[in-house]
């Protein structure tokens, strides 16, 4: 037998129980043919040289289009004082046309000692309209122009329901729009060009091979404060026939894009996408996920809905809409076949969200439902095994715990910093942990993710929830084979199983091995999406490895389509 592509010599981490290690992967036809196989030889050969194997990382949650996009803007992220921002959309501004948009993005109101106001924004930027958003994506900041244009400072302004414009004691608008308010302001913006998006996913996906990420889920598409454009998915498509995205794509709905749909009587109501389309639609490049829907804000912006009032502000955050809207939009979805996901960040929300699973499980019990609550981010042990009872998948963002764990903790308090993004806990009560990231939010690369479930360290040092940390092991089940699950696709990736799709990543160390401060220190060599290379050719002496296997014979099989239990 002659495969395409044969890998030796290698540490091959399988996350296959039945065969848990290897040192040989044979590739045929885009899929693992065998491991360790005997008398096969190939049209092209790696020596991996001692190099670890292990299947392609996956990211449950990220913003594709939203990084890509700002890989072009204004960078604040790491920014530690105010007058720094200033300058930096000075000299944006200074480059630009009088009537241009300065767009940044990545600020930290906690790191830079409060939001901008919009009357140093102006001077900034000569009078040119500013946005800026803010790293959790649930805030953004403008200066007077923009809150001009959409009538803000003439009281015109129709605020949507769970949004705020933020005035100081004067009853002033500082500039800064929380949540479903920052709908004004995507009017002025919003849709961008489809050909701009597709460049921005291209970018991305650049960035997500030279990580090893081979899967990706895109959490909100063509709606809302999240959406970019009515046609979004045109840009995925786009950059697809364009050769651009690299990495499999998962894409969800944002809820605002969803619409009541005709049809026969006989068919079950609720909302959806014209035609029909709902979750599972696509191949195993780009394929429609479940309907992402907001039921809460942020805990860095200190938005999200809690039992309990935020520690260091007044209030308890707040959901995103009537509670009533929320838990009919939910049943909806469900009604006509999508699968559901539910962005929950306090405990608040948890529990709305949680009510609506429950009901909507029980109105129309589905195999395969796999309801998933986004960042899940303060749960007490009551909703944990509430969350294992219905079959509630958690998703929630390991590196935030470095990256904004300290903020995070001064919000609920050193009493409640057990309850912030739990992993063992999770684990314990029989559920699946997937790895994702919220990029840009936090850093994407997988690597890091699994050292912080592994670490649960802050970048203060301090140790978020010791209980709640896992083994290296796990954390990289958590970033493949539990990744694939909940995106419905365990069946055809996640390991390095024959038969499965060849997603794998070439590292120059053993991720389980190393010590934990190492795991995100690990280089990933080379990046394999259907045996072909997609990253780091150059270094595994692959260069031929895209052109003999062929791009085209990436997923070239029929896909299966039911990935339902």
């Amino acid at each position: 037998m002659k495969v395409d592509l044969l890998v030796r010599n290698a540490v091959i981490v399988t996350v296959d129980d039945a065969t848990p290690r290897a040192h040989a992967l044979a590739v045929h036809r885009g899929r693992v043919f065998a491991l360790d196989p005997d008398g096969v030889s190939a049209h092209a050969e790696i020596d991996a040289q001692g190099a670890a194997v292990v299947p392609g990382f996956g990211d449950a949650h990220n913003h594709m289009a939203w990084f890509g996009a700002s890989l072009d803007e204004v960078d604040l992220a790491g920014l530690t004082d105010l007058r720094a921002l200033y300058d930096r959309v000075a000299q944006r501004a200074a480059a630009l046309a009088p009537d241009a948009f300065v767009i940044g993005s990545g600020y930290d109101d906690t790191a830079i000692g409060g939001h901008p106001h919009r009357r140093e924004l102006d001077r900034a930027a000569g009078g040119r309209p500013v946005v800026l958003k803010h790293r959790s994506g649930h805030v953004t900041t403008v200066n007077s122009t923009v809150l001009d244009r959409i009538g803000v400072l003439d009281g015109s302004a129709v605020v949507p329901e769970g949004g705020v414009v933020v005035r100081d004691e004067a009853g002033e608008p500082t500039g800064t729009l929380e949540e479903q308010a920052q709908n004004l302001v995507s009017a002025l913006l919003v849709p961008y060009a489809t050909d701009d998006l597709a460049r921005a996913v291209g970018n991305a996906a650049a960035v997500y091979a030279a990580e090893g990420l081979t899967h990706v889920t895109e959490c909100g598409i063509g709606g809302g404060w999240i959406g970019r454009s009515p046609r979004e998915l045109a840009a995925y498509q786009q950059a697809r026939d364009a050769g651009t995205l690299t990495v499999r794509v998962q894409l969800m709905p944002a809820s605002d894009a969803l619409h009541p749909v005709a049809g026969h009587a006989s068919d079950p109501g609720g909302i959806g996408l014209d035609l029909g389309v709902r979750t599972g639609f696509g191949d195993d490049r780009l394929r429609i996920g479940p309907m992402k829907i907001f039921t809460d804000g942020s805990l860095v912006a200190r938005t999200a809905a809690m039992r309990e009032p935020f520690c260091d502000r007044h209030g308890h955050g707040y959901l995103q809409e009537d509670p009533e809207v929320l838990r009919s939009r939910i049943l909806g979805a469900h009604a006509t076949g999508w699968r559901v996901a539910a962005h929950a960040i306090g405990d608040r929300a948890i529990d709305l969200a949680l009510d609506a699973f429950e009901e909507m499980l029980r109105a129309h019990p589905r195999p395969g439902a796999r309801p998933r609550i986004e960042h899940a981010a303060v749960t007490s042990p009551e909703q944990v095994a509430r969350m294992a009872r219905l079959g509630v998948t958690p998703v929630p963002q390991p590196r935030f715990l470095y990256e904004i764990g300290d903020t995070m903790v001064e919000a609920v308090g050193p009493d409640r910093a057990a309850a912030l993004y739990r992993h063992a806990s999770f684990l314990r009560a029989g559920l699946r942990v997937p790895g994702s990231s919220d990029r840009p939010v936090a850093a994407g690369a997988p690597l890091l993710g699994m050292q912080s479930m592994v670490q649960r360290m802050s970048a203060s040092g301090a140790v978020i929830g010791p209980d709640e940390r896992v083994d290296a092991a796990t954390a990289l089940r958590a970033y493949t084979l539990d990744a694939a699950w909940i995106a419905g696709e365990e069946r055809e990736r996640g390991s390095l199983t024959p038969g499965k799709l060849a997603d794998f990543v070439l590292l120059s160390d053993d991720v389980t091995a190393v010590a934990p401060e190492r795991i995100g220190e690990v280089e990933v060599l080379a990046t394999f999406v259907g045996g072909r290379c997609v990253h780091g050719a150059e270094q595994v002496g692959a260069e031929q490895v895209g052109a003999e296997v062929g791009a085209e014979k990436v997923g070239a099989e029929e896909p299966d389509h039911n990935q339902e239990e």
